[in-house]
């Protein structure tokens, strides 16, 4: 996402960084689930990142798309399959990276 912000106008932080700027929300949260926040409102899952993809010129339709409530709900629905086989992922990947 970072090589697709040309503009610079999201703000990536590594909440896993200890040196991470404080935040009203419980670390684990943030690290369980993507959050992000347009407008000064917080978003989390899918709505996050359609957030994300709306300051991304390219992938703006994408993310006004996912202002539709049933969108909306069929990606969060995805988001949470996702997440449900992250940790089997990473595993798959970090053994990919091994020499």
């Amino acid at each position: 996402m970072r090589g697709l912000d040309r503009r610079s106008r999201i703000d990536f932080v590594d909440v896993a960084d200890p040196a991470a700027p404080a935040c009203p929300i419980d670390r684990a949260e943030l690290l369980a689930r993507f959050h992000a926040r347009e407008d000064g409102q917080l978003y989390s899952g899918a709505a996050a990142f359609a957030a994300m993809w709306r300051a991304i010129p390219r992938l703006r339709p994408l993310g006004l798309l996912a202002r539709a409530p049933l969108i909306l709900w069929l990606l969060e629905r995805a988001y949470r399959l996702f997440l449900r086989a992250r940790p089997g992922l990473q595993r798959l990947a970090a053994r990919w990276d091994r020499p």
